[in-house]
């Protein structure tokens, strides 16, 4: 864990599930009940039908990169130690209109900077693998498949 790293609010009434699912270890998104559109990042109307109604989906936790990029210094104080590092945005496979933020490590738990960035290509197939930073706060992390 890197210490003093700024953590997402939990408790947040549209994303609120999204945690709590993620400290079971499940990748989830939010749906419209109404058309069933898959959203993500969640927010309290469906941008397609305006339905105020919703509901979560648990997904595979599998994708592929869609993009990358990797910060270099100046960055937040916390992750000066770990720089260089990668920052993913992953494609549900599900859903590819669905992406989710994390990083790319060598195995669950490993450090953000545990990839060689050289080596990270869009398209690679990824499988999540969450790492509970602290009580209530459990971050996606993707592992090659």
């Amino acid at each position: 864990m890197i210490d003093d790293v700024p953590l997402p609010s939990t408790d947040d009434p549209d994303a609120a599930p999204f945690w709590q699912h993620a400290l079971r270890g499940e990748l989830a998104v939010q749906v419209c009940a109404s058309c069933h559109t898959r959203r993500n990042p969640p927010r309290p109307m469906c941008p397609v039908c305006n339905s105020l109604e919703q509901r979560w989906e648990v997904l595979s936790g599998r994708g592929r990169i869609w993009s990358f990029v990797v910060p270099h210094p100046p960055l937040l104080p916390a992750f000066m130690p770990v720089a260089p590092y990668n920052v993913v945005v992953v494609e549900a496979e599900e859903d590819p209109g669905i992406r989710f933020v994390g990083n790319l490590v060598a195995a669950p738990g490993a450090a953000i900077d545990s990839v060689d960035p050289a080596t990270i290509a869009i398209g690679q197939e990824v499988v999540v693998a969450f790492e509970r930073v602290t009580d209530d706060v459990a971050l996606p992390r993707f592992v090659r498949a």
